[in-house]
């Protein structure tokens, strides 16, 4: 007869399952009681010990010793002042006092037995501009308004030196051909004569022609400005054509 023997090892591994379950139990009733445990504060204040104010505070309130102050000595009494009404029966005459005042543009002079006034004239400035005069210059033979006579002048002065300017003076001074640019500047004084004449020109000859003729411009009647005579200024560009 053979006798089997059961291997210790099998034996073990039957009761490590329940040995694992029963350590898993116990571990989560630990926890569960941790969890649910209570702790609360210990109450000392039976061991505190009591003070008692026995005595209470006292304010030291400062001692006030009233002055008695001497008498004010008697007031003298208020004389009143009489005022005595005296009747005038004085006459007095009263005179007019004329007010001197003048305003800004009134010149006042002192004599010994009167003040006279004396305006003073309105300063006019020279050298106004044909296109700004309020009453520009009549050229001879011009009639009309204003504007009409503005028209008339510009087209008076560019016939008279059409009629007086020679072309054979661009061939003789040997411009190129083509159109040649000149320009002129003039016054007409406060007297409708002709004043100062400035023109600028391809060549100097040219120039010279161009001021000799504006220069022999016919007398005029002045412009005028509020009513003065006044030198008005003038300016005429003209435009020549140089042949081949």
């Amino acid at each position: 007869m053979i006798d089997i023997k059961k291997n210790p090892k099998a034996v073990i591994e039957n009761y490590s399952k329940i040995f694992f379950q029963i350590g898993l139990v116990l571990t989560l009733v630990i926890i569960n009681f941790m969890m649910e445990y209570k702790t609360y504060d210990v109450d000392n204040s039976n061991g505190l010990g009591v003070v008692n104010m026995t005595e209470e505070i006292k304010e030291d309130i400062p001692i006030i010793i009233q002055q008695v102050l001497p008498p004010l000595p008697p007031t003298a009494p208020v004389i009143m002042e009489q005022i005595k009404v005296v009747e005038d029966d004085i006459k007095i005459e009263e005179s007019i006092i004329e007010s001197t005042e003048t305003d800004e543009k009134t010149a006042v002079f002192k004599s010994n037995t009167e003040i006279v006034e004396v305006r003073e004239k309105e300063e006019i400035v020279e050298d106004i501009p044909f296109v700004l005069i309020e009453d520009v210059p009549v050229f001879p033979g011009c009639k009309g308004n204003n504007a009409e006579l503005k028209k008339c002048f510009s087209n008076k002065i560019a016939a008279f030196f059409g009629k007086n300017f020679d072309p054979a003076l661009t061939q003789e001074l040997g411009l190129s051909p083509g159109k040649k640019k000149i320009y002129v500047v003039f016054k007409i004084n406060n007297k409708g004569k002709i004043g100062t004449v400035n023109a600028r020109a391809p060549h100097p000859l040219l120039e010279k022609e161009v001021t000799r003729i504006i220069s022999s411009l016919p007398e005029m009647k002045p412009g005028r400005q509020r009513g003065m005579p006044v030198t008005v200024t003038y300016s005429l560009p003209i435009t020549i054509m140089v042949e081949e």
